[in-house]
């Protein structure tokens, strides 16, 4: 399928539409052209009246997102300072996570976040969540939702709430910080949902106990034979084997020097190859038996691996798959992307398993990632408001009102300071 194509169809499709809508003026009081993008807005935002009927619950939601939202900040705060400081003491190249572009939650342009359907639903759905947060909680505070509506330019990018101006500035303390809170809190629970979910339905996939290949030991006899990775050994010296154990019986008679000869396939393609089988390296301790220099897929270790995440550092352990490049991390990418790994499974519902897995995936990775962006004690995100207001509470009930503005923008100011660096320090270090 040439999606290149479809893409510009899709352009070409937009653009029509749009400059129909443009030029004729169509839909005036529900259609906004801002450059390229298009706002389709609603005035009907009864729905959020709805939410007042438990009202006094979702205040205390409100409030413990409030307690949340500044913990992530402090925490976050002190991350950043880290990498701020890991980035000068060690000086990274400007390359893998450390370019502009992968800094950026932009699927295709990130390098580690793939443009498909799970990625962009997930996209969606963390706007949405997020959005939604901030109309339920004003109407639960009082505060006027003065429509609702989607961005969109080609693709929906985001959708919008547009609370009553003068309502919200009159609004104090814990009711406008619970109404800014929400939208983070949102992504948060809904990103803890969707992880929790992950990890019950990767519970039912069983790994593999066939002899695949999963890589090899550079300067052993596979790596010189040119043995490929994510292949499957069939037989050993003429006998058939379907388990790693089969294998392991058959080599476990041989010894350093003899030679063994695997037919493999990979790709739908069988072919045979010798190895000159060498002496174990001294870190696998000592064995009598010749060493072809091969480490097998353990599908296994992924699922006990993912069982294990029901914890804070097991959810940030997820986080962490999309540009992981440790061996135990490339065992983890079958949760986020299309590889090979994933025909190492038997699986219920083949045709929609694994799409299902990548799905709760990325809507839970990009909740997570969104909510605690939005946490960063910087106007204009969340955080930032939350930070903003708490401030002018304490100062005023100090006298001393004058100095919480300046104190709110002096930290805005240093956490963006401290992001614009992560970004230049890179390229600046190395010119």
């Amino acid at each position: 399928m040439n999606w290149l194509l479809i893409l510009v169809l899709v352009i070409a499709i937009y653009a029509a539409i749009a400059l129909a809508i443009y030029t004729k003026k169509l839909f005036p009081d529900h259609i906004t052209f801002y450059g390229p993008i298009m706002a389709i807005k609603s005035n009907k935002t009864a729905f959020f009246d709805w939410f007042t009927r438990v009202s006094p619950i979702l205040r205390i939601y409100g409030s413990i997102g409030v307690i949340i939202v500044v913990l992530v900040s402090v925490l976050i705060t002190f991350l950043l300072l880290f990498a701020l400081q890991y980035t000068l003491l060690l000086q990274p190249e400007p390359t893998g996570i450390y370019k502009p572009q992968n800094i950026l939650l932009l699927p295709g342009i990130n390098e580690y976040v793939p443009s498909t359907f799970a990625v962009w639903f997930a996209f969606v759905l963390t706007i949405a969540v997020h959005e939604f947060g901030h109309g339920i909680l004003c109407r639960v505070e009082n505060i006027r939702v003065r429509g609702i509506g989607a961005l969109i330019a080609v693709i929906p990018i985001g959708f919008f709430v547009e609370p009553d101006e003068e309502e919200l500035d009159k609004a104090k303390g814990m009711p406008k910080m619970r109404m800014f809170g929400a939208g983070i809190m949102n992504n948060l629970v809904v990103g803890a949902i969707c992880f929790v979910l992950l990890i019950f339905v990767m519970g039912a996939a069983v790994p593999t106990n066939a002899p695949v290949v999963h890589g090899v030991y550079q300067n052993f006899s596979a790596y010189n034979a040119g043995l490929p990775q994510d292949s499957l050994i069939m037989a050993v010296n003429g006998v058939p084997v379907a388990t790693r154990d089969e294998v392991s019986a058959i080599l476990n008679a041989s010894h350093p020097g003899d030679t063994a000869v695997l037919q493999v396939q990979k790709d739908r393609s069988i072919k045979d190859y010798t190895l000159n089988l060498t002496a174990w390296p001294a870190e696998f301790g000592t064995h009598p038996s010749g060493f072809m220099g091969v480490f097998y897929y353990d599908g296994a270790q992924v699922i006990d691996t993912v069982r294990n995440m029901f914890s804070p550092i097991g959810f940030l352990r997820l986080i962490s798959v999309p540009f992981d490049m440790s061996a135990g991390g490339q065992y983890m990418r079958v949760l986020a992307f299309e590889t090979p790994d994933t025909g190492y499974y038997t699986v219920p519902y083949p045709g929609v398993f694994w799409g299902l897995v990548h799905l709760l995936f990325w809507c839970g990775w990009i909740n997570i990632n969104v909510g605690i962006f939005n946490a960063i004690p910087m106007v204009p995100l969340d955080g930032g408001y939350i930070l903003k207001e708490g401030v002018e509470r304490l100062f005023n009930g100090r006298k001393i009102e004058k100095y919480a503005t300046f104190v709110a923008t002096s930290i805005s100011t240093f956490m963006l300071v401290i992001l614009v660096s992560l970004v230049a320090l890179p390229y600046l270090l190395h010119i």
